[in-house]
């Protein structure tokens, strides 16, 4: 399993970047792949449970939020249309000076092997759109 964490702080209150990555389809105009709904959440439409297609035309990834704790942390997994064994998502949120603190980390777990390295340059590479996209949205 590859971990890779990246912190940033956004100008924004806590409040409105969690909101930010919480639906997770309010993004799509600032990200080059959009967030579909497919299933919404247990209780809410973008809850625990709530599933998302990331991708184009029909073609991605299925994550499910699996945990909320409003305006701290939230958490996903990716159930469908990737080439892992596990994948997992954890976003927390902090007050910062200037904004909100935010920490986003991957965990994955490949099914073919792949060197760590690699696997880590990917994951960063996939986190820093949604992080750019962030900055974007609160300007």
């Amino acid at each position: 399993m590859t971990s890779t964490t990246i912190d940033t702080v956004i100008s924004a209150p806590r409040d409105v970047v969690y909101k930010l990555f919480t639906e997770r389809d309010s993004l799509n105009g600032y990200l080059p792949v959009r967030f579909t709904l497919k299933k919404p959440g247990d209780t809410e439409r973008t809850g625990v449970g709530a599933q998302f297609v990331v991708g184009r035309g029909g073609v991605g990834v299925t994550e499910e939020t699996t945990l909320l704790v409003p305006g701290e942390r939230m958490e996903y997994k990716i159930v469908a249309g990737a080439p892992v064994r596990r994948h997992v998502g954890i976003i927390t949120f902090a007050d910062a000076p200037g904004g909100t603190l935010v920490s986003y980390r991957m965990d994955s777990e490949p099914k073919l092997p792949v060197p760590d390295r690699i696997t880590e340059l990917a994951l960063r590479g996939l986190i820093n759109p949604f992080l750019s996209a962030a900055r974007k949205a609160v300007k």
